[in-house]
C-alpha cells in the first residue's frame, strides 16, 4: 500500500502544516507527545492556541480515554511548542503512516526537538510504580512483522531510504534529563532503560511478558517508538520517557491484573513531577537549535 493511499504523504503534510500556521502565530521548535494520563504537560504552556484534531486537515481523531484530543500551541519556559494531547495508535485501527502523520507536521512547521511521554508496564523487577524510565532503546515488534512507518516509496524530502536507529534516542537530552532529576531530588525514581512496543490493544500474556525481558526489555507498552521512528527519519531529535504506570504480571500464581484505570491513576499522581521535570529541560534546550529548526523549516517550504 502506497503512502498516499495510506495517508502521511508530503503533500498532505504540507497543507495540514501550512493550515496551523495560518492559525497561530507560535513558530514552535519543541514538539511534545502527551501519553496516557498526562496530558496535564499542555497546560503548563503559555498564551495557548487550542485545535481539536477533528478540525485539523487531515488528523485523526483520538479515541482513547484519558487523551484529550487536541493540539495546543504556546510557550514553554520562553520555548515556542506544540503539544498534541493524545496520540494515535495501531489498535484504533489506522494505517501506520497516518498514525504518524503529526511527526511530519511538526518538521514542516519548524520543530527540531521531539519530547515524548508514555504510560509503559515495567518488565525489569527492579522498576517500581511510579518510576520514570528514561528511554535509551527500543524494540520494535511490529517492525519485525513489516509493520513500519516508512514501509513504501521514500519521499527524500523527509528524509533517506535507511535511515540509522542506533541513535535514536539523542543522548544529550538524556543526559540532561539525569542532570535536571538529579537536582529536582527525581533520581530515586528515573531509571534508564529498553521500551519494547506491541500492537495492542489487549495487555501483555504472562509468556509475552517472560520473553520480551529474556529479550532485553524494560518497559512494555503500545506506542512511541513508531512517532520516534518518522521523527528520526526526518532529522528530528528525540527524547522519550516512560512512566511506569503497573508491573507486568509474569508469574502465575499472581492475583495480579493489569488495566487501564491503574495507567491514568498512576499518571495523575506522577503528572506534576513530569511536567516539573520536562518544562526544566525544554527551559536548558539551546537557543541555535531552536534557530536551526527555523531555518529547516524554511528550506522546507522553498523546496515545496
Amino acid at each position: 500500500m502506497s503512502e498516499t493511499t495510506c495517508g502521511g504523504s508530503y503533500e498532505e503534510c504540507r497543507i495540514t502544516a501550512d493550515w496551523l500556521l495560518t492559525q497561530t502565530q507560535v513558530r514552535p521548535t519543541v514538539g511534545i507527545v502527551c501519553g496516557s494520563g498526562l496530558s496535564a504537560l499542555a497546560g503548563m504552556l503559555k498564551d495557548q492556541k487550542v485545535f481539536k484534531y477533528s478540525d485539523i486537515p487531515n488528523f485523526l481523531h483520538s479515541t482513547v480515554r484519558g487523551h484529550a484530543g487536541q493540539l495546543v500551541f504556546g510557550t514553554l519556559k520562553g520555548k515556542p511548542c506544540v503539544c498534541m494531547q493524545g496520540r494515535f495508535h495501531l489498535y484504533e485501527g489506522h494505517p501506520i503512516q497516518k498514525i504518524t502523520m503529526p511527526m511530519r507536521v511538526f518538521k514542516l512547521m519548524g520543530v527540531k526537538t521531539m519530547i515524548m511521554t508514555n504510560a509503559a508496564g515495567g518488565l525489569n523487577q527492579d522498576y517500581k510504580v511510579g518510576d520514570f524510565m528514561i528511554i535509551k532503546d527500543h524494540i520494535n515488534m511490529p517492525g519485525f512483522a513489516g509493520v513500519n512507518p516508512l514501509a513504501g516509496p521514500n519521499d527524500d524530502r523527509f528524509g533517506v531510504r535507511f535511515p540509522c536507529m542506533s541513535d535514536a534516542y539523542d543522548r544529550e537530552l538524556r543526559q540532561l534529563a539525569h542532570d535536571v532529576a538529579a537536582e529536582l531530588g527525581y533520581s530515586d525514581f528515573v531509571r534508564d532503560g529498553v521500551y519494547c512496543v506491541l500492537g495492542g490493544p489487549n495487555f501483555e500474556t504472562i509468556a509475552e511478558c517472560r520473553m520480551l525481558h529474556r529479550m532485553g526489555a524494560d518497559a512494555v507498552g503500545m506506542s512511541t517508538i513508531h512517532e520516534v521512528i518518522v521523527a528520526r527519519h526526518a532529522g528530528m531529535r528525540c527524547f522519550a520517557m516512560s512512566l511506569i504506570t503497573n508491573r507486568a504480571v509474569m508469574d502465575y500464581d499472581s492475583q495480579e491484573r493489569a488495566n487501564h484505570d491503574e495507567v491514568l491513576e498512576t499518571g495523575r499522581q506522577r503528572a506534576k513531577q513530569m511536567e516539573v521535570l520536562v518544562s526544566t529541560m525544554v527551559a536548558r534546550l539551546k537557543d541555535d537549535q531552536n534557530d536551526d529548526a527555523n531555518s529547516d523549516a524554511n528550506n522546507d517550504r522553498n523546496k515545496s
